[in-house]
């Protein structure tokens, strides 16, 4: 297994934090936490069943999140569960358990070999989640010779990469509603996390060694119902100048905090969404992120500011076809996003006018990646779009395979790590 040390302090000219590894895809959306695949990537454009499939495996227990890898590793997380069934909770379509299990897998990356299965917590009657979630949603880190992990309310620990072994394990409470969804970020030597819920809405930093919190802060004040006030975005470390920000996405609002203490930078409110499952992105000074529920609208933002922002900081705002679920893309000047729904959009990162939108797809929850100069869509029923980036609508592939689909994949190298609900793929061409 590869032992270099991967940091947070190497900086792209957008000025978003990222690892310095070239042979890891270690948080949600990549090494920078927003899509973009490293420059090295080259992969397929082209793949089925039996067409460019270097390995397929079954997976244990179910799970949503995407897949991290280090070296010649990849890691999943997941929840053995016992009694599941699906019902209607109130105005939810919901699914509970009478038992969980959740924990982490760790298979050999050039084999899709299972190399160690460790279980954190053994749960009884845990909190029931949307039929379109899991128990296991949040998405991994893996740095160095450690492995994060969290599964909201119901686990939370660090585990030894090579062995499999608990280092610390923890659990921080939570009314999620439907389950949870935020993944965490680690930035020095704190692992951050959203804790945007029914009940309660928060942000916490535990110290990774330990587990132990080391600062908490409550969100802005919220009106309306408890269950408007949830929100599953995953925060994104950007630079803004001399100073790092942690963006983080919530009910209402969008604030920007001081990532070793959680003191507030800016706020600003960007409407009445909430249930966001997007991640923002951030390029030419601007943060671009979706609002969720009900309606939701594709926001830019100016993040120089301090205090309570007012409107004026919004630049420009587009309501047509914006994903609740899936994050945006940027590249250049150009912001790519696919609705749930799965329509397509690129837009002009600068003023948001449209430039061109087409359907691709019945559902898409999964977030486009950018490798290779193209654009990569995973939908739900195991479609792939590929399309070139740029201004011009150019598709390249479009691509099946078994099994639904809403974990965003994984690019290193040649391959794509695509994870569905019973099975794990490393898809590469064979020539």
């Amino acid at each position: 297994m590869c032992r270099c040390m991967v940091t947070l302090a190497t900086l792209l000219l957008t000025g978003t934090l990222v690892f310095s590894a070239e042979d890891s895809w270690p948080q949600f959306r990549g090494p920078t936490g927003d899509g973009l695949a490293s420059a090295t990537a080259e992969p397929p454009v082209e793949w089925s069943e039996t067409k460019n499939i270097a390995w397929k495996v079954a997976t244990p227990g179910k799970g949503r999140s995407s897949p991290v890898i280090m070296g010649d590793r990849i890691f999943l997380t997941m929840a053995l569960e016992e009694g599941t069934k699906r019902t209607r909770i109130g105005p939810d379509d919901m699914q509970v358990a009478t038992r969980i299990k959740p924990g982490v897998v760790c298979l050999d990356r050039n084999t899709g070999k299972q190399l160690w299965h460790t279980t954190l917590f053994d749960i009884e009657n845990p909190q029931p989640v949307h039929w379109l979630n899991s128990f296991a949603t949040p998405t991994p880190v893996v740095e160095g010779n450690r492995v994060y992990c969290d599964f909201g309310a119901f686990a939370t620990g660090c585990l030894d990469a090579e062995t499999g072994s608990i280092v610390w394990k923890t659990q921080v409470p939570l009314d999620h509603q439907v389950g949870p969804g935020s993944s965490i970020i680690v930035y020095q030597n704190l692992l951050l996390m959203l804790r945007d819920g029914r009940s309660a809405q928060f942000v916490t930093a535990l110290d990774k060694e330990t587990g132990k919190t080391v600062w908490k802060v409550d969100r802005p004040p919220l009106n309306g119902s408890n269950d408007t006030r949830k929100c599953f975005s995953t925060p994104l470390l950007i630079q803004v100048k001399d100073q790092v920000q942690m963006l983080a996405v919530g009910a209402r609002w969008i604030v920007a905090y001081e990532p070793l203490t959680g003191k507030e930078i800016w706020r600003l409110r960007h409407g009445e969404g909430f249930s966001i499952g997007a991640r923002p992105v951030f390029g030419n000074g601007l943060a671009i992120f979706s609002t969720g529920c009900m309606k939701p609208v594709l926001l830019a933002v100016k993040t120089d500011g301090q205090g309570e922002v007012p409107a004026t900081g919004i630049v420009w705002k587009s309501p047509r076809n914006v994903p609740v679920m899936s994050s945006p893309l940027l590249v250049g000047d150009e912001v790519y996003v696919v609705s749930d729904p799965g329509i397509a959009s690129c837009s002009s990162a600068k003023t948001g006018d449209l430039i061109w939108q087409e359907k691709i797809g019945v559902a898409c929850y999964a977030s486009p990646t950018l490798a290779d100069g193209r654009i990569y869509f995973f939908c739900n029923d195991g479609k792939a779009v590929v399309l070139k980036a740029g201004t011009k609508m150019e598709r390249l592939g479009e691509n099946t395979i078994e099994g639904f689909i809403t974990a965003s994949p994984a690019f290193l190298g040649k391959a794509i790590y695509v994870r569905t609900d019973g099975h794990m793929y490393r898809i590469e061409s064979k020539q």
